[in-house]
């Protein structure tokens, strides 16, 4: 019996497939493959055969060889949907069977954004649980933003969930590290998440998540934001916690509107149930509207002393892909009500200067003494002729 339930359950385990499409996505599979990941299979596919011949993956396939000559697409999406539907049927041959299948590119450049919506197409017809993980550029990047967000568009139209990253918000993860470490950290970012996923539900966890669980949050989820917050000490679970639901790694209109939430813990052998347990309801407190929940947890022994948490939210509304850009309200401080001006002085009444009148001539004093000494002579004169 017990040999019949080993067989059984070797048999039970979801067959899944982690596919890498384009330069980026190529290196976040490769990530992956030199981290380990069990239970899963990867594939790197690529126009550029240069770039594809340095990659690890399980299987390597060179995308529209006829078309592209193994030179890449040149940064044309519509060139790298080409080159995927020439390689459609062994991407048909290599997915058949598959039950969850995780497309990794990075958007807004030539043959991942190109090739992911044509892949989506393809394992939504074979029946697998789709699950996009993808990159958009820095904010400067206006264009391939631009082409970014036409791509999105398209795979949720395929994709059960679109995981998404903006490069743009790594600083609030990844500090001030050179641009290229920073980069590294957006592949590590998006391989941590498809790696955990794929390690928990294929292999027995303290807290396991199986496919069924994932499904039923994933699962026609739309668009997703992921947000990873690590703590130490005391208060660890609640620093965690706090960080992976305040620095989303997509701009999110409201959380509490989530359609689903998926938790995934991560810590060592000093991890408690009570812990997972605590890390759960926080996060439940933080988005009460939520329909679904689902929370698994693992020991990792390099993590002794920490607790790291994931929080996958589905279902959100952002304003990147909606193109409704939010904008930032800014606050007009009152104006100072203007002071009223010092009346003007008056100009002076001009003054005419008097015009000058014409002179008077006065008789002189002295010619009235001349004249009275005239007379008084010729009176002494005739007093002494007439004696």
């Amino acid at each position: 019996m017990v040999t019949d339930l080993k067989e059984f359950a070797k048999t039970a385990k979801p067959s899944v497939a982690v596919v890498g499409l384009g330069g980026a996505g190529c290196n976040i599979t490769t990530w992956i493959a030199e981290k380990g990941i069990t239970g899963g299979r990867i594939i790197a596919a690529n126009t550029d055969v240069n770039h594809l011949y340095l990659q690890k993956a399980d299987k390597v396939i060179l995308l529209g060889q006829k078309l592209c000559k193994g030179h890449g697409c040149g940064g044309y999406p519509e060139m790298g949907a080409q080159a995927t539907k020439e390689n459609i049927t062994e991407l048909k041959a290599e997915l058949e069977g598959t039950n969850l299948v995780f497309l990794v590119a990075g958007l807004g450049g030539g043959t991942g954004t190109g090739a992911i919506p044509v892949v989506a197409e393809l394992t939504r017809e074979i029946g697998a649980l789709t699950i996009g993980c993808v990159t958009i550029p820095f904010t400067i990047e206006m264009s391939r933003r631009e082409r970014a967000r036409e791509a999105i568009n398209l795979l949720a139209q395929s994709c059960d969930s679109v995981v998404i990253i903006d490069n743009s918000k790594l600083r609030e993860v990844a500090g001030n590290l050179p641009l290229k470490e920073a980069l590294n950290v957006a592949n590590a970012l998006v391989g941590a998440f498809v790696k955990n996923l794929t390690d928990t539900i294929t292999q027995p966890s303290l807290v396991n998540l199986d496919y069924a669980d994932l499904r039923a949050v994933m699962e026609r989820g739309g668009v997703s934001s992921i947000g990873i917050g690590e703590g130490d000490g005391a208060d660890r679970v609640s620093k965690a916690v706090a960080q992976a639901i305040s620095t989303p790694l997509l701009d999110v209109t409201d959380i509490s509107a989530s359609y689903g939430v998926l938790i995934h813990i991560v810590g060592g052998e000093d991890l408690t149930l009570e812990e997972v347990a605590v890390t759960g309801e926080m996060i439940m407190d933080k988005v009460p509207n939520t329909k679904r929940i689902i929370w698994g947890a693992k020991v990792d022994n390099n993590l002794t002393g920490k607790v790291r948490v994931m929080a996958v939210l589905t279902g959100v509304e952002s304003p990147f892909v909606s193109g409704k850009v939010k904008e930032e309200v800014v606050v007009e401080e009152p104006k100072p009500e203007p002071r009223p001006e010092p009346p003007k002085p008056r100009p002076a009444p001009r003054v005419e200067p008097p015009k000058p009148q014409p002179k008077v001539e006065e008789k002189s004093s002295n010619t009235y003494i001349w004249i009275g000494i005239i007379l008084l002579i010729i009176l002494i004169l005739l007093w002494y002729f007439t004696k």
